[in-house]
């Protein structure tokens, strides 16, 4: 499959099979084998054509096309590493990566997709999340993924053609929605948002998930209505390149300084401090950090209720609540 020689290819699916079976083991996909057929399935190396390694001096490029031969090896065994992969680079920033595939996985069982199921995924990418959507329904038409960079978009639908998926590519804001694609039953999002956009619940149908990073967690979200939903974060941890639009995020840093050392550099107070960055001081949010026990993601939720939205500490109702934007 794809533009490769046969060499490439066998390469491809002995890296594939081995992603599978290293994800397998991870346990992230147990109980759902559904998904460990879609990975064994589609081929991430028709997404990411080329790709950028970090290393001394900023990033260089690993390409499929390479006139070398251990060069284009290096590339095919790298796009199944689970690993991100920076795609797009801008100025030395980093606008567009490959997600890693074990988090992707974890995210897609968390979606909750069922058989016939409308989804709209937001932050297109490289194309590779909404191929292995696409597989696991078995209906490239109850796929829609848009990106707001019309360049992004293209490239994605091109990907996806390659592979022989062909969803509905849209180019707009992704915090708007795809209103002419609605009603969807599960949105998922591959980008960091600072709120929880009020267009999706509007587009979703009562009961419909919606799964999205927000601060430096996954919120799973239940929609009540198009004015309501609420739910929890998910323990696993998730940094993603922040939307771009409406509704997107800064890509500041969580403000730790004057913290004790002890703390400053725990994964969970550093969440708290990104999820309460307007509205909590990092002092106040350190000692209730403490006082409570050093909480967990899984114990923070939102609540979207019409225009108020707000973040909680085990009680939707309080005591300890901070509004979002």
């Amino acid at each position: 499959m794809g533009p490769y020689d046969t060499e490439t290819d066998c390469l491809a699916a002995a890296a594939r099979a081995a992603l599978v079976r290293e994800i397998d083991a991870d346990g992230a996909w147990a109980g759902h084998p559904v998904w460990r057929e879609a990975f064994a399935a589609v081929p991430r190396h028709l997404f990411v054509p080329y790709y950028y390694v970090a290393g001394r001096g900023g990033y260089r490029r690993r390409w499929g096309e390479s006139p070398d031969r251990l060069a284009r090896a290096d590339w095919v065994r790298g796009a199944y590493t689970d690993a991100p992969l920076a795609t797009r680079l801008r100025d030395g920033e980093l606008v567009s990566s490959s997600s890693q595939p074990s988090l992707m996985a974890r995210m897609l069982v968390a979606l909750g997709v069922e058989d016939g199921d409308r989804v709209l995924e937001v932050g297109a990418g490289t194309g590779y999340n909404a191929a292995l959507l696409a597989h696991r329904l078995g209906d490239d038409g109850l796929v829609t993924t848009i990106d707001l960079e019309p360049e992004i978009a293209e490239t994605a639908r091109r990907h996806l053609q390659a592979a022989g998926h062909h969803p509905a590519v849209v180019t707009g804001d992704g915090a708007r929605g795809v209103p002419e694609r609605a009603p969807f039953d599960r949105i998922i999002a591959t980008c960091a948002l600072s709120t929880v956009p009020r267009a999706w619940l509007a587009q979703c149908r009562p009961g419909a998930g919606i799964l999205t990073p927000l601060a430096t967690g996954l919120l799973a979200l239940t929609v009540r209505d198009p004015e309501h939903a609420e739910g929890r974060f998910l323990p696993t941890a998730a940094h993603f390149v922040p939307l771009r639009g409406e509704g997107g995020t800064a890509s500041a840093g969580v403000p730790r300084a004057g913290l004790p050392d002890r703390v400053r550099e725990q994964e969970t107070i550093r969440f708290l401090l990104a999820l309460t960055r307007r509205a909590l001081d990092p002092h106040a949010a350190c000692a209730l950090w403490e006082r409570e026990g050093m909480p967990e993601r899984e114990r923070y939720g939102v609540t979207v209720a019409g225009e108020h939205a707000w973040v909680w500490l085990d009680d939707p109702q309080g005591p300890y609540v901070w509004p979002l934007p």
